[in-house]
């Protein structure tokens, strides 16, 4: 994506994604429509709907020929990665914000011919923008954030980790290999929404994020602002990301990415899921 362009859709998806997070704000105290999708804990409200179409309709009038690929249904068919493609979740987070109105987040990532160029993840009650363009780092608001050069090893670190994975009926991963790692590590933190973990090892409060299951909008901006400050993100087993697919992922400080695979993660059947 040329430079004046990618500056251009930056902008635009900025000024969207703000006007939709005052839009929530605005109603977050509203009576709630809530529905379940794959399972009972897996929750969708009308809030998550009216916000993707918000997206939906906005890139379609502004940029028709770029796709949406996103969680509730309003945006292509996506089976490529060719072109210009905003990857949208517009609640990340949706359990925190039916329960907690706090701790959920909206995620955009655009990608171009597979690569991606911008990312935004959006702390909706905290008034929070996390922002990454391809190739000129991260940031906080207007705050740079600063590259992941802490070398600190995995015993002093503190990694965003489901602790169901320590289950042994768990489908994903050997759960002792889980343990010892849980055992190895300073601490584990779970805050229940992806894009916030990502954004959280992006700005150096985290060192990491391990987890067996994410679609693509869950990581697709927070892989962005990672890589971005010189961190690793890769599948659990160190396989390169798949923006079509449900996958295991792993975002990291680089200097306990390797180690964190190798020696704690075995996954059970095809890491692809």
């Amino acid at each position: 994506m040329e430079k004046q362009y990618r500056d251009e859709v930056f902008e635009q998806a900025k000024a969207w994604i703000l006007e939709a997070g005052e839009r929530i704000r605005e109603q977050i105290d509203a009576p709630r429509s809530i529905e379940t999708k794959s399972n009972p804990n897996d929750l969708v409200t009308e809030m998550d709907q009216n916000t993707e179409r918000f997206f939906a309709e906005k890139i379609k009038a502004e940029y028709p020929e770029h796709f949406l690929f996103g969680e509730e249904g309003f945006g292509d068919e996506i089976e490529a990665v060719d072109g210009t493609i905003w990857i949208v979740d517009p609640i990340d987070g949706t359990m925190n914000f039916v329960h907690q109105k706090r701790n959920f987040a909206i995620s955009i990532g655009i990608y171009h011919d597979g690569i991606g160029e911008i990312g935004f993840i959006y702390n909706v009650m905290e008034d929070i923008l996390y922002s990454a363009k391809k190739g000129e780092g991260a940031f906080k608001n207007a705050e740079r954030l600063s590259d992941l050069n802490d070398t600190r090893p995995l015993k002093e670190s503190i990694l965003a980790l489901n602790t169901t994975w320590m289950l042994p009926e768990n489908p994903h991963v050997d759960h002792k290999g889980i343990e010892s790692l849980v055992k190895k590590l300073r601490s584990t933190r779970s805050y229940g929404s992806a894009a916030l973990e990502f954004a959280f090892v992006a700005e150096g409060i985290l060192d990491g994020y391990l987890t067996m299951t994410l679609m693509p909008w869950d990581y697709a901006a927070g892989a962005i602002l990672v890589q971005e400050v010189g961190g690793v993100v890769t599948k659990a087993d160190q396989e390169p990301l798949d923006l079509l697919h449900k996958t295991t992922v792993l975002a990291s400080r680089s200097n306990i990415h390797k180690e964190i695979s190798d020696d704690y993660v075995t996954l059970k059947g095809k890491s692809d899921l």
